[in-house]
């Protein structure tokens, strides 16, 4: 299972890399934001800092929402570097755009993912990565993880090559859960991966060989 980090945030970014556990880096517009990032050079500028800190694939947001525009900025966003993955919304335009790219070798992540149906339509189209969104299923009282399990049954089914992006990770046993039922790759937050690292026993474990080795000397 790939880990992807969800966020803008370099520190953050650099943290999980130095961890030797992350593949790759999610983010948008809202998460630009989030970070003080405005303006059109300056957020091509922060992906290309962000690819500088990681080895795999960096997904960037279009917010063109018409082919052209898609098109037109994905080219452009492409050409920034080559572990850029140019993200495209789960609309009309979007899987017209990904066929687009798909076909001249242009890696995409369709995202905003919220039934089988949908990431059917993306991996017809061709789609590196189909990105479902299940922290917001579970907002509304849906099980987000239940389109995991249906997307990885319908994409065996076919062996479609498309990779499940599970999104909107939320919390480790998000995390846990997704790789128990086959997602390919998984993107929150730092927290969700470094609360893998957590157990109690674990501390009090440490905790009494220290003391113990401590006595000894």
């Amino acid at each position: 299972m790939k880990f992807f980090i969800d966020t803008a945030n370099l520190e953050q970014i650099k943290e999980a890399q130095d961890m030797g556990i992350l593949d790759g880096v999610t983010t948008n517009p809202s998460l630009m934001a989030k970070e003080g990032i405005t303006g059109t050079n300056n957020i091509l500028k922060h992906y290309v800092d962000i690819c500088n800190i990681v080895d795999g694939d960096v997904s960037a947001e279009v917010i063109s929402t018409d082919f052209d525009g898609m098109v037109r900025e994905g080219e452009a966003l492409a050409e920034l570097h080559e572990q850029i993955v140019i993200k495209l919304p789960m609309i009309k335009d979007g899987i017209k755009a990904c066929k687009y790219f798909s076909d001249r070798g242009i890696k995409t992540n369709v995202t905003l993912v919220f039934s089988p149906g949908q990431a059917l339509l993306a991996a017809k189209a061709g789609a590196t990565y189909v990105s479902p969104f299940i922290g917001r299923l579970d907002d509304i009282s849906t099980d987000g993880l239940n389109l995991i399990a249906e997307i990885r049954h319908i994409y065996d089914n076919y062996g479609f090559e498309t990779q499940i992006l599970a999104a909107s990770v939320r919390h480790t046993m998000h995390v846990i859960d997704c790789a128990k039922l086959g997602s390919d790759v998984m993107t929150g937050p730092l927290s969700s991966i470094t609360g893998l690292l957590k157990h109690p026993l674990t501390d009090i474990g440490l905790e009494k060989f220290l003391a113990d080795y401590k006595k000894g000397n």
